[in-house]
């Protein structure tokens, strides 16, 4: 950047909150190095930052806690990193309405520390809670295995606040659950990647803290015999807020397997009332009886598990080449797994896949290719193709740029690009919000 754009940046911000020259290393992004990051303590100096982005036209990389910035084909242009770390603050906590504002910045973490003082919860769980932002697992629509019974982001939102492109505030929905005036801006915010504008403020619906909160371990010899054993679950009295399952490759990677050759577990997780949860166990456990192994977890075991579970992208092996998100049907996550990992063995490589198995989603992790990225920019291929022909889609989530040159990180959006280009055009005209990076280059 033009020292005298950045001198107008330091005039904003002050100078102790830009970043440039080496310091700029934790904010490299597929090899490109920003001109610089810049962090505003505000919701009028974000919009300040913006105005001058469009008027000189520079492009803004919007940054929470980077968790999910590896998602998204590599940027056309990254000249501004525009870090929301200083919004971090919880603004309102209404315990009697069950609802919460906080700005962008905060941490899932610290906002869940402040809310549980009074007895409440927010029921997202996606992973690196310490580190992902509200307004990041907003703009990427993050969750975790307790989606089965609570939902994501888009049940949880009340309200928006974002700044667009131009630097003008844009607020969407309210302060209260019963709000259906005018258009559902916040949930086209969700997802948008930080391609539509910088959400610096959000209300959400809460949950009061469950009295008991286990987890059931259930493995089995093979891994059809876990799809089994979730179609049991869902048709039976039971209600876990969370149905995930691992395959033997996963279980052992992440230290969860009770030693032999597991083909596979499922994690049943159940909270509530604790005559409600204790009986919800004792169920479980004698519908699947016919397993190779049970053990139910609390407490510290418990938290230790999930937080596995939800970041066994980097945690299932010591080096993962890539990883993939599938959703196809619930009734096709075992098959699909278990012909991905049939793809894998034939490149050569090992894969290890977790999924929210109630819901159909998978998250592959692909290990090997070291001394070539042909294997796994193969295995993505057929993976991906594999998934499309079940009539689901694919994202990859994460992979060396030698790998995202070869293979897409988006599917074909097909019609649905025309409407979300209009959409971009209309909010961001002059494209500088995460230029390149969404479906369809957007």
């Amino acid at each position: 950047m033009q020292s005298a754009l950045l001198d107008q940046v330091r005039g904003i911000v002050g100078s102790e909150y830009v970043l440039t020259g080496v310091a700029l290393s934790p904010y490299v992004l597929e090899g490109r190095t920003p001109g610089a990051a810049v962090f505003p303590g505000s919701v009028e100096e974000v919009g300040a930052l913006l105005a001058l982005a469009s008027e000189e036209g520079i492009a803004v990389t919007p940054w929470g806690g980077g968790t999910k910035i590896a998602v998204g084909a590599p940027p056309k242009r990254l000249e501004l990193v525009l870090g929301l770390r200083r919004l971090n603050r919880l603004l309102e906590h209404e315990p009697g309405d069950l609802t919460a504002t906080a700005q962008g910045g905060i941490t899932l973490d610290a906002l869940e520390s402040q809310l549980a003082s009074r007895g409440q919860w927010l029921s997202l769980d996606p992973p690196f809670g310490e580190q992902a932002t509200l307004g990041g697992i907003l703009a990427t629509n993050a969750s975790g295995p307790r989606r089965h019974l609570y939902g994501t982001a888009r049940d949880l939102l009340i309200g928006v606040m974002v700044v667009a492109a131009d630097g003008s505030l844009v607020k969407g929905g309210g302060k209260v659950v019963k709000n259906v005036a005018g258009y559902d801006l916040p949930k086209l915010y969700i997802g948008s990647f930080g391609t539509l504008g910088v959400i610096v403020e959000a209300t959400l619906k809460l949950r009061p803290l469950p009295d008991d909160d286990r987890l059931v371990v259930t493995s089995f010899e093979r891994l059809k015999d876990c799809g089994q054993a979730v179609r049991l679950v869902l048709g039976s009295d039971l209600i876990p807020s969370a149905v995930d399952l691992l395959d033997g490759e996963a279980l052992r990677g992440l230290g969860l397997a009770d030693g032999g050759s597991a083909g596979g577990a499922l994690l049943l997780g159940f909270d509530g009332m604790r005559e409600q949860v204790e009986w919800q166990c004792e169920e479980a456990k004698r519908l699947l009886a016919g397993a190779v192994a049970q053990r139910v977890l609390e407490g510290g075991q418990r938290d230790s598990a999930w937080r596995l579970v939800r970041e066994v992208g980097r945690r299932a092996f010591p080096d993962p080449a890539a990883q993939l998100r599938l959703a196809v049907l619930p009734t096709q996550v075992t098959e699909v797994i278990e012909q991905a990992g049939a793809v894998a063995q034939r490149s050569g490589l090992r894969a290890a896949f977790a999924a929210h198995a109630a819901v159909g989603i998978v998250t592959a992790v692909l290990a090997g290719g070291r001394d070539s990225a042909q294997p796994v920019i193969a295995a993505l291929r057929e993976w991906r193709e594999l998934v499309r022909a079940a009539g689901g889609h694919a994202v990859l989530e994460r992979a060396p740029l030698a790998v995202k040159e070869q293979v897409a990180v988006w599917d074909p959006p097909g019609p649905a690009l025309r409407i979300m280009e209009r959409i971009k055009t209309q909010l961001d005209p002059k494209g500088i919000l995460n230029p390149g990076r969404f479906v369809g280059g957007i």
